[in-house]
């Protein structure tokens, strides 16, 4: 039963893609004298021999990332980081494509000596994390050593604890946030220093910033990307669940309920902007929907607070972020945590384990996160960091990225912005987007909501059979 869970939790999985705001900017690693044995008589070529002996006593300890492009340069001169700052463990970090093949590449592994000590998976994939049986909650060493996780933001920590007990360790976390475009927005009329909060106001400044050039449309109100995550936030930000038991917090969660009132007024909006030709479809790819907005053919629209910098940096216009909207018959609640989180693998060396932790431990530091946040984007696990002088520096550089730091510390804890658990999220997200779509081609909202639900349903019902 469990390799039917498995298989069935690796179908349809959808890539949580996000944009790493610059190229990472290594740093100069520390000096490592560690091991060394000072002799006057030896050579060069003796000391590095003993240098290269040195490192090969560390504890090796394998850690499997899905970051790509600048976010992996960043990640590699943290790893560099840490393993010259001490003499007793070396990580080595090995890319393993995206979320998705990375999880698949653990399934065979996993519970094994085989298994790498750290991997890297996405947000949605923390359920099917804890069922696998293959990993070590990261709350064991907490509790041994008395790690202080206080210091880190509580609204990150969230998403990870399950029964009181944090799974794994917060690593790229990340926010949706509206971006939109300040000029469009004087063109208008609108106040640039005043963006819209909610659907109605986004309806009516969508209409304002909606060109037409005959039947031709140059530039569409707001946009929303084709996936699921964007759902499921603006059901959050409203207060609402997207799956029973208290987002599966309580129990495990047995029935879709994304399509009560809150998802309804989203899909509404969605809906009744469209008919009114003022919001604009883009698909699901988010490099379409990036270039829409920079080449001015969609006024506002939501992405990931990963991507703030590198928006506001190439396009040709002054670019605004703002919270997510909600509805005016709801009050504003906050987002859920997205992104990924490094997960301890169990069944290996208790040394690689305990490797892993350090690591983990030197990777919350305020240096450690400071460098992370400035290179990517994501926000900063422990909030110190933002006082950092490099950290500091960067937000009088885009100051739009202090407006994603506080819509998530304003966040309210509750079991709606804690976010869902279930096995399979990925399947859900699917359907969401499916019934997005089917939105979008003239179905009505609630009967769209329905199907997904239902179909959601089923995966549900399947795997929770499989678990048993």
């Amino acid at each position: 039963m469990k390799k039917l869970l498995l298989l069935l939790l690796t179908v349809n999985l959808l890539v949580f893609i996000t944009a790493c705001s610059n190229n990472a900017e290594s740093e100069e690693p520390n000096e490592d004298t560690t091991g060394e044995e000072k002799q006057t008589d030896e050579s060069s070529e003796s000391e590095n021999t003993s240098e290269e002996e040195a490192t090969g006593d560390k504890v090796e300890a394998v850690f499997w990332h899905a970051m790509s492009g600048g976010g992996q340069e960043s990640i590699e001169a943290i790893v560099d980081n840490f393993n010259q700052s001490q003499d007793k463990y070396k990580i080595i970090p090995e890319f393993q494509g995206s979320y998705e093949e990375a999880l698949t590449k653990f399934r065979s592994v996993g519970g094994t000596e085989d298994a790498p000590a750290i991997i890297q998976t996405f947000e949605v994939g923390t359920k099917y994390m804890i069922d696998s049986g293959f990993i070590e909650p990261v709350q064991s060493f907490i509790d041994e050593e008395g790690y202080d996780i206080s210091q880190l933001e509580e609204n990150i920590l969230n998403y990870y604890t399950v029964d009181g007990q944090l799974y794994s360790m917060p690593f790229n976390s990340s926010t949706p946030v509206m971006l939109y475009n300040k000029d469009a927005f004087e063109e208008a009329g609108l106040d640039p220093e005043n963006p819209p909060q909610t659907f109605e106001e986004i309806k009516a400044a969508a209409e304002k910033l909606t060109v037409k050039n005959g039947d031709n449309t140059e530039r569409y109100g707001f946009s929303i990307l084709n996936y699921g995550w964007f759902i499921e936030e603006l059901i959050a930000t409203q207060g609402g669940l997207f799956v029973n038991n208290d987002n599966g917090r309580t129990d495990a969660a047995t029935e879709a309920v994304f399509n009560g009132e809150e998802g309804l007024r989203v899909f509404q909006l969605i809906d009744e902007m469209n008919k009114a030709g003022t919001y604009g479809n883009f698909g699901s790819n988010w490099d379409d929907i990036r270039a829409a907005f920079q080449t001015q053919n969609t006024a506002m629209y939501l992405d990931s607070s990963a991507g703030v910098a590198n928006t506001v940096e190439n396009a040709p216009f002054e670019v605004g972020v703002s919270y997510i909207p909600y509805s005016e018959e709801a009050e504003r609640n906050g987002v859920i945590i997205g992104g990924a989180s490094l997960w301890m693998s169990n069944g290996i060396d208790q040394e690689k384990q305990q490797a892993a932790w350090e690591f983990m431990k030197f990777l919350q530091t305020p240096e450690s996160q400071a460098k992370w946040h400035i290179d990517t984007g994501y926000f900063a696990i422990n909030p110190a960091a933002y006082e950092e002088e490099i950290v500091q520096e960067k937000w009088e550089e885009y100051p739009q990225l202090k407006v994603t730091v506080d819509q998530l510390q304003e966040t309210k804890p509750s079991y709606a912005t804690q976010g869902a658990l279930i096995s399979v999220f990925p399947e859900a997200r699917q359907q969401v987007v499916t019934a997005m779509e089917n939105v979008l081609q003239g179905t009505d909202p609630q009967e769209a909501l329905d199907q997904a639900a239902e179909e959601t349903n089923r995966v549900i019902e399947q795997a929770n059979r499989a678990n048993q």
